[in-house]
């Protein structure tokens, strides 16, 4: 599915179902701008203030939901895509890894500041989620174990992602890993995640890839 635009009177709304993994954030906070299961319009951007669709936008944890304002004024932000100002990887209990950082992946600079990236091993999207966790019945613990770490002497700043080939998902720069319940459980400058779904040491890959015959590009 390509791009669904939807353009309002004070800001315009770009939803991508391809990245969307259905966290429901949108369709609970504000169920009279996105209002599911209807036919025909189902996004309606002029019945909340500006703030309240960017706060929508920043909420959305795989970049889903960009919002932009129509005219943006001095010192007001243009749109819901500004950079964080701590790198973070949320590890979602039984579902993704939700990344929020200036990314690239795969050398691209990605448009959102916000992706979840598939840890199940069974997207069809890899190597972001579409939701196959849920269908193939994955558990993985949202709580990985706090380890030992040094602070960070900057914590934003460019995330390279790079989805190594049957492998797992290479990350370099500046990184903070947080539990789902905001535990930080570690911060590192270069780490390889776990995208098979095998690892007996998730978040982090161990090479149970390998073992698993896992194949991915």
């Amino acid at each position: 599915m390509s791009i669904e635009t939807v353009v309002g009177r004070e800001a315009t709304i770009h939803f991508d179902a391809s990245k969307c993994i259905h966290s429901r954030n949108c369709v609970l906070s504000h169920p009279d701008v996105f209002v599911p299961n209807v036919q025909g319009e189902w996004i309606h951007p002029d019945v909340q203030p500006v703030e309240e669709l960017m706060h929508l936008g920043k909420s959305c944890p795989s970049g889903a939901i960009r919002v932009i304002r129509n005219a943006a004024g001095a010192g007001v932000g243009a749109n819901s895509d500004g950079t964080p100002l701590v790198n973070t990887v949320r590890v979602r209990e039984n579902g993704p890894l939700a990344i929020e950082a200036e990314l690239q992946i795969r050398g691209t600079p990605q448009a959102s500041p916000r992706a979840t990236l598939c840890r199940c091993g069974q997207s069809k999207n890899k190597p972001f989620c579409d939701g196959a966790h849920a269908v193939a019945g994955f558990v993985a613990s949202g709580e990985p174990v706090t380890v030992q770490f040094e602070a960070l002497a900057v914590r934003n700043g460019t995330l390279n992602v790079q989805p190594l080939p049957n492998g797992p998902l290479m990350v370099k720069g500046n990184l903070e890993v947080v539990s789902g319940t905001g535990r930080t459980c570690n911060k590192v400058s270069e780490t390889y995640l776990c995208r098979c779904g095998h690892s007996q040491n998730k978040p982090y890959c161990d090479g149970s890839h390998n073992s698993a015959g896992f194949i991915a590009e």
